[in-house]
């Protein structure tokens, strides 16, 4: 069935497009699923649903670049674990309690939870599926959801049984790739489409990066990774897939705070893409963020949430994060350089927007599709509330989308022209109960390590 016609009349809009530009008040004709129109005035738009857009602010869909939705069902369980607490608890630990049905309910509570945010485009680096059935739990959690998605197909890090080999020596399996690609995932164009969560060089055997490398390539599809967390697995891993030509486009770098300035400007020129999950590599050790580091080399980051296990699911609060974040930075260089205070701040808001809404459409290879309200884009739209008590008054719409939005302002989402959330209300029939399920499943899964509530001190958290 095809989308509905909607224009949205005298708003605010940011379109996102260098060559649009901003309008202080316009209109937007959705048609079809994509972006039909947009002028200062539209006329002679007959049969379309009229959505009167006075006092808000309409902007691109936002793109979370990185996140493990699974773990959605337990939230602030790992709010004070660093990373090697997190790799012990969660991967050796709460992981391997997982069932299917929990992976489902903590996919689709988590998807619908970033469109009631105002993220229309969710990558879900999903490395906690030992069975298909698993996986498949996860893809359908997405596709229940309504959100946009990139699920890209991670595998499990539990530690080892007798006889087992370490997961840094286990291949990406061929088999689940080609199974989804010819089931669930198998339309390219479709709202949840696939992608691969390798391992890399930093937490594998270089003959398991080749292969996972040489797989996400005869696929054409977007191989992520993490890069960080402790010494790799697999010192010169980096060059020796360069010598062999299987660094460029496509490659998808998480994190990379421990990368070196050299390094890291020869994966920019190779034209990788990274992904910043700028709170939570501050609160778990990985380092300092990198965006002024990429800023440096004329490349720009995707930005992503990493775990509601730590901290929330809100996009708006990450892009302030890595803006604030790179601006102290920058000040402190400053400072220690010229003595005093810069004159002016080293980043624009709009950089921050573009980073939760252009750069993660780069990242996916998709923006020719979403992160901008260009003509003839998918219509991934939200309508922010601005003439609210936290917002007005507006001087700049970029910063008061970076600087005042919250999700209370978050009035209407639309994934490819249908609304997903409308009047501040998400359309998903009996939410309740599903937020129920997600509650119970997470209660039990940290009764089985012994997570002790408010104190989350762990019993037995090796037995695991």
């Amino acid at each position: 069935m095809a989308a509905p016609r909607i224009l949205i009349t005298g708003a605010t809009i940011l379109t996102m497009d260098a060559k649009l530009g901003d309008f202080a008040r316009a209109d937007l004709l959705l048609e079809d699923g994509r972006i039909a129109a947009l002028a200062p005035r539209l006329e002679g738009v007959d049969g379309a649903e009229v959505i009167d857009g006075t006092g808000c602010i309409v902007i691109p869909g936002l793109i979370n670049a990185h996140m493990h939705t699974w773990q959605t069902g337990l939230r602030g369980a790992a709010a004070n674990w660093t990373l090697p607490e997190y790799f012990r608890r969660m991967h050796a630990g709460l992981a391997t309690h997982f069932t299917p049905d929990d992976i489902h309910i903590a996919t689709l509570v988590g998807a619908l939870n970033q469109i009631n945010c105002g993220t229309t485009t969710l990558v879900d680096w999903c490395h906690n599926n030992p069975t298909a059935a698993h996986t498949d739990a996860a893809v359908a959690g997405l596709q229940e959801s309504g959100i946009r998605a990139a699920f890209f197909h991670g595998s499990p890090k539990p530690d080892p049984k007798p006889g087992q080999p370490h997961f840094s020596e286990v291949p990406h399996p061929r088999a689940e790739v080609e199974r989804l690609m010819r089931g669930p995932l198998a339309d390219r164009d479709g709202l949840v489409t696939l992608g691969l969560a390798i391992l890399g060089p930093h937490y594998a055997t270089l003959d398991v990066a080749r292969h996972d490398f040489r797989l996400a390539r005869e696929f054409g599809l977007v191989a992520s990774m993490h890069q960080g967390g402790g010494p790799a697995k697999t010192p010169g891993g980096w060059q020796a897939l360069m010598d062999e030509g299987l660094v460029g486009p496509g490659i998808n770098i998480v994190h990379g705070n421990d990368l070196s300035d050299e390094m890291l400007a020869r994966l920019v020129d190779l034209g990788c893409s990274f992904s910043v999950t700028p709170e939570n590599e501050m609160a778990q050790g990985h380092g300092a963020p990198i965006t002024g580091r990429l800023r440096a080399l004329g490349a720009a980051p995707s930005l992503g949430v990493d775990l509601e296990s730590v901290l929330s699911g809100d996009m708006f609060t990450v892009a302030r994060m890595a803006l604030n974040t790179q601006r102290m930075l920058d000040n402190a260089e400053g400072r220690r350089r010229e003595g005093q205070i810069p004159a002016t701040s080293s980043i624009p808001v709009r950089e921050a927007l573009s980073w939760i809404t252009l750069e993660g459409a780069r990242m996916l290879g998709q923006e020719h599709r979403i992160g901008s309200l260009t003509p003839g884009k998918q219509a991934d739209v939200v309508v922010v509330r601005a003439d609210a008590l936290n917002m007005q008054p507006v001087h700049d719409p970029v910063a008061s989308i970076i600087t005042q939005t919250s999700l209370a302002n978050i009035e209407h989402v639309l994934i490819a022209g249908r609304f997903v959330k409308r009047g501040g209300r998400l359309l998903t029939p009996q939410l309740d109960a599903k937020i129920a399920a997600l509650a119970a499943a997470g209660q039990r899964l940290a009764a089985a390590i012994g997570l002790e509530g408010r104190n989350q001190e762990p019993r037995g958290v090796d037995a695991a």
